[in-house]
């Protein structure tokens, strides 16, 4: 199935209206930290986007920290969540009902674009891409955060698009070349590009969801670690977290693209 559907995506944020958040699926909060490792903790006075708004908690946190933030999804579905979770923070998150590829904006009017699990979900990416790049100001960032394609998770994912039982139909994915191609081609610089492992793994986080779909018992998103593991998994991710072949192992990887600045 080589397109997004409305209907698919409402009926999808109607069902996770009724679990817990993390149970929908888990971000572990890299979106925010890569914002705030770009702009600092104090974000007061900047406007920022988020594209494709899902649950809205990358959006909540962001305000919590001073920033003006605005939410764009094409289904009402995921913006009632995040209203409710502005709300549950006592923060102000601006929902807008609207497609990526053409949104209600004005040129250069945000200081960040963001998207986590959006990009893959267009056969096409480029006009998403390119306005995201259109309402950023001169000199601000778009942060793309996707799938990487050399993973057993990608690998899954691949087996069950093919005999459709995937829960979002159809996507696809990247290598970190690939987008940094794709950001570049489209005039921006590489700020930075990074990948995340997700701790715990998806080994767990797939037998927690497997155990609670089947039993109804609910395993920790976050179990207490083991010392003398947790010590040795912190060791390798902080030394092989530094080289460029980290990228094409991470499951997710991202890259933060700086627009240029106006010319005089």
């Amino acid at each position: 199935m080589r397109v997004s559907t409305p209907e698919h995506w409402q009926k999808f944020w109607e069902e996770a209206d009724t679990l817990e958040l993390d149970d929908v699926y888990g971000t572990d909060g890299r979106m925010v930290r890569e914002i705030v490792g770009l702009l600092g903790r104090d974000l007061t006075g900047r406007r920022i986007l988020e594209v494709g708004a899902g649950t809205g908690r990358d959006a909540v946190t962001l305000a919590k920290a001073g920033a003006e933030v605005l939410t764009l999804d094409y289904v009402p579905g995921s913006l009632g969540l995040t209203l409710k979770a502005a709300g549950r923070n006592d923060v102000t998150v601006a929902p807008v009902c609207g497609d990526g590829t053409g949104s209600p904006f004005a040129d250069g009017t945000f200081d960040v674009v963001f998207h986590q699990g959006l990009l893959e979900h267009f056969p096409d990416p480029y006009p998403l891409l390119r306005d995201n790049i259109r309402i950023l100001k001169p000199g601000g960032h778009v942060v793309i955060d996707v799938p990487q394609t050399f993973h057993y998770y990608t690998l899954a994912k691949m087996m069950l698009i093919a005999v459709d039982k995937w829960f979002a139909g159809w996507e696809t994915q990247f290598t970190i070349a690939e987008l940094e191609k794709m950001a570049i081609g489209e005039g921006l610089t590489i700020t930075r590009s990074y990948g995340d492992w997700m701790v715990p793994g998806l080994w767990y986080r797939a037998v927690r969801k497997i155990i609670m779909t089947r039993t109804g018992k609910k395993l920790p998103m976050f179990p207490e670690p083991i010392p003398p593991l947790a010590r040795l998994g912190e060791a390798w991710r902080r030394w092989f977290g530094r080289t460029r072949l980290s990228l094409y192992t991470t499951p997710t990887i991202g890259v933060i693209a700086r627009k240029p600045e106006a010319v005089s």
